[in-house]
């Protein structure tokens, strides 16, 4: 699902909402969390998971392309853990 069918379908969801205020209430919230975990900090949505940040360490790596070594610089990436009753909803 993208952003826009998510809009899209919490408008149909909620007919009371213009289709704007609903696209501005998904962009805040995406935005917010986003900022979050820019300045390190851990998102939990009860019920559906956790966002947090992970430090990935200097390594060296290789190009596919030519298999020549590079130095790959240490990193912060977004990291995902779902949580037990959406883990539960895509098992059933």
């Amino acid at each position: 699902m993208t952003k826009s069918q998510l809009i899209q379908r919490m408008a149909e969801l909620n007919p009371h909402l213009y289709q704007r205020d609903v696209e501005r209430i998904v962009s805040t919230i995406f935005d917010e969390i986003s900022e979050a975990l820019a300045q390190g900090n851990r998102v939990e949505l009860r019920g559906f998971g956790a966002f947090s940040v992970k430090q990935r360490d200097a390594r060296q790596g290789r190009n596919p392309r030519t298999g020549e070594s590079v130095r790959v610089e240490k990193k912060a990436v977004p990291f995902f853990k779902t949580g037990k009753k959406l883990r539960e909803m895509l098992n059933q």
